[in-house]
């Protein structure tokens, strides 16, 4: 016997039309946390706007924790597809302000989202979308780094700048409309652009050469490494160095 999800318009009992029913069931749930809040969210709320039966919905998910991350993810995926479509400063400092400034502007147009994704910060991490955003973060931080104008290591750079553009779309969400200053935006992107950046690189001639011999001009005068790996790493150094 089938149910009202097996039947609905447009749908088939293969596979193509149970996946169709879970896409509808997920934009569905989307849709009412955007309207209503994290607490609309229930089972009959979303069996109705995605019109199936109640019980159509465990076919797809274990249990509502599982329809969330879903949801989760389909944010996620929406955010990527936004950042992709925009095109890449040339200049890696301007890309990671583009980049926040991305990040910020969907968090404040999709507050519920952003609540669920952040104020329960395990939902959704390991999700594709998840670790593509990542992936395009981390890009960005490693093209700085390439440019001789990375302040901090990369993980802290990525913390950062994380931390940052969370803090900023979750404390303008927290304040009444009318004491929401832009200025905070954009101190708190600038903040954390001379956190993790340099004005000057710290090598002037570009490519690993240069690097190299800023390194080994250092070497000396640090205290980490012994005196067998200090003479290793000098030797790489200096080929490095030589290779132009």
């Amino acid at each position: 016997m089938r149910t009202r999800a097996d039947t609905s318009p447009g749908s088939t009992p293969e596979g193509g039309g149970r996946e169709l029913t879970r896409r509808r069931v997920v934009e569905a749930a989307a849709g009412l946390l955007a309207r209503e809040g994290r607490e609309a969210v229930t089972t009959r709320a979303v069996a109705a706007a995605a019109g199936v039966q109640p019980p159509a919905i465990y076919r797809h998910f274990d249990d509502m924790d599982g329809l969330l991350d879903a949801v989760a993810e389909h944010g996620y995926t929406r955010f990527i597809e936004t950042k992709r479509a925009v095109p890449t400063p040339d200049d890696p400092v301007d890309d990671l302000r583009a980049g926040w400034d991305l990040a910020v502007e969907f968090g404040l147009a999709n507050p519920a989202l952003y609540a669920m994704l952040y104020g329960e910060p395990r939902r959704g991490t390991d999700s594709p979308a998840h670790r593509a955003g990542m992936e395009m973060l981390h890009g960005r931080i490693r093209r700085i780094a390439a440019a001789g104008r990375l302040r901090v290591d990369e993980p802290l750079a990525a913390a950062i700048i994380h931390a940052t553009a969370r803090g900023a779309v979750l404390t303008w969400l927290s304040l009444p409309e009318d004491g929401r200053d832009p200025a905070l935006l954009t101190a708190m992107r600038e903040s954390m652009v001379t956190a993790v950046t340099t004005d000057e690189p710290a090598v002037q001639d570009p490519g690993p050469a240069g690097a190299a011999r800023a390194l080994r001009a250092a070497l000396p005068q640090q205290s980490t490494l012994s005196e067998a790996e200090q003479h290793l790493l000098g030797e790489w150094l200096d080929r490095l160095a030589a290779d132009v």
